[in-house]
């Protein structure tokens, strides 16, 4: 169980990792890029679920509330370990 637990806590921080990235690339050029594509391709089923909840003029909070709950998340696994 504990080595499961390890691999679960590797593997949720790197999509957290990912969901930073994709983040910040969203606000250079490279968002036009195939990497990004594939990025978003990634991180959007999770992601996508907290978009237009939290907008202020035209920017969307959204994405961190989710990065927020996320890492909640990541801080019980890491517990448990």
């Amino acid at each position: 169980m504990q080595i499961f637990l390890m691999i679960a806590y590797y593997v949720l921080s790197a999509y957290f990792y990912a969901m930073i990235i994709w983040i910040l690339l969203g606000w250079t050029p490279i968002r036009n890029t195939n990497f990004y594509y594939h990025l978003e391709k990634i991180v959007s089923p999770y992601l996508g679920i907290f978009r237009g909840w939290f907008v202020i003029s035209s920017i969307d909070f959204g994405p961190m509330i989710g990065l927020i709950l996320y890492q909640m998340v990541l801080g019980v696994v890491s517990r448990a370990i």
